[in-house]
């Protein structure tokens, strides 16, 4: 990739829509080439809504996998997001409004919604842009 290519927050976007939609697609060959590898794969951190924070490529991607494995349909429909390249880093921040057939708080198509607040922050490395950080928070209560 060019310098320019490097620093276009349309780069760093469109590795932030290959996450979401590995995730909907149940691809984790393609979730574990996102996140970040050595030297950076111990410091790599995920905080999926209510659960404790896991560090670690690897406790990561076992993560995505259960996930993945018991939830037989995900889509997220993403909003509000921005994007900010500062060097080496990347941020992006958006809400995930989540449309699941997992949980006991389905509906009569048996599907449940949700929504989450998400900050995803990239590492730029020889690759190109991985994920580093992948922070979402649940938001409660009613829709404004």
């Amino acid at each position: 990739m060019s310098d320019g290519e490097m620093t276009d927050p349309r780069q760093v976007e469109a590795v932030n829509t290959a996450f979401y939609q590995a995730v909907e697609r149940g691809d984790l060959d393609t979730l574990g080439s996102i996140w970040v590898d050595a030297p950076y794969a111990d410091s790599a951190l995920c905080v999926h809504p209510g659960w404790l924070p896991l560090r670690g490529r690897d406790e990561i991607l076992r993560s995505w996998a259960l996930i993945m494995a018991n939830s037989p349909y995900i889509q997220f429909f993403l909003t509000d997001l921005t994007v900010e390249v500062t060097g080496e880093l990347a941020v992006v921040t958006c809400n995930e409004n989540i449309l699941t057939a997992v949980g006991h708080e389905a509906d009569a198509t048996g599907l449940a919604g949700g929504r989450a607040v998400t900050t995803n922050i990239f590492r730029r490395t020889p690759d190109g842009w991985r994920l580093w950080i992948h922070h979402a928070s649940p938001v409660l209560g009613p829709e404004e």
